[in-house]
């Protein structure tokens, strides 16, 4: 069974991570394609692109310029540790284990609009480039086209080393549309996450992102290797809710969220 998960706007290079081991992307001669195209770009450019303030797009701007291979740990950090958001608030990564990172390695993938498709103890350097950016570049109008079936192929090999044939995807749409779903040997099981507003279940962004990440730990901690188990998650007050399911849609509800600690 393999997680695929997005990545996240905030980084952190500041603090350690809690193990020296690290690999390399397997698509950084891609990434550096992409970082050419990226460092034709002004400011400006990257302003208008990505909707951010100057102070955002001239830091993105020379993280392209600054952008060098081969990854070291002196250079580049681990993408598990190096992204920071709700999912990673979620996930909690500084607080897994070896055994725990290890499995992650093997059944864990965080997609990446850069990088394309990242393994948790993957090197990489900083850099924001959503994958549904409209950036034109030398592989298309946009990272979708640059990106191909690329994505899915190395999703494919992924999975066979996982020793399960099914893929959950705990990614959101913009990334996930990065996938081809039906070129995957796999059967995709979709977890929700809704709370309760008013008198319906509705899907809430900051909770869901939140969420996801918890079930992204859940399955690391308890090494799940088939869906059944995924059923049995409840953290934060979320139940499984066989009603509002489908066999390829998992959903799970909540009354109430906790109280912010």
């Amino acid at each position: 069974m393999l997680t695929v998960i997005s990545p996240a706007k905030t980084l952190d290079y500041e603090t350690p991570p809690t193990t020296r081991k690290a690999t390399q992307p397997q698509f950084i001669d891609r990434a550096q394609k992409l970082v050419e195209d990226a460092r034709e770009m002004s400011p400006e450019d990257i302003r208008e692109l990505m909707g951010v303030s100057e102070n955002i797009a001239e830091l993105n701007h020379a993280r392209f310029m600054n952008w060098s291979a081969p990854f070291s740990l002196d250079n580049a950090k681990q993408a598990l540790f190096a992204f920071k958001g709700d999912v990673y608030t979620g996930l909690d990564a500084g607080t897994l284990n070896a055994a725990q990172l290890g499995f992650a390695q093997k059944h864990l993938c965080i997609l990446s609009g850069l990088y394309g498709l990242l393994r948790p103890l993957d090197l990489m350097q900083p850099y924001r480039l959503e994958m549904g950016l409209k950036f034109s570049n030398s592989g298309g109008k946009n990272l979708y086209e640059f990106w191909g079936d690329e994505i899915t192929v190395a999703i494919n090999k992924q999975l066979k080393k996982s020793g399960s044939p099914v893929l959950v995807n705990l990614a959101s749409n913009e990334y996930f549309k990065s996938v081809k779903a039906r070129a995957l040997d796999a059967d995709v099981i979709t977890p929700v996450f809704k709370d309760l507003k008013g008198d319906k279940y509705k899907v809430i962004s900051f909770y869901a992102k939140k969420a996801r990440g918890q079930m992204a730990r859940y399955i690391l901690e308890r090494e799940l290797n088939e869906p059944e188990g995924l059923k049995k998650f409840r953290t934060d007050g979320y139940r499984y809710n066989r009603a509002e399911s489908s066999a390829r849609e998992l959903v799970f509800t909540r009354e109430q969220a906790p109280a912010a600690k």
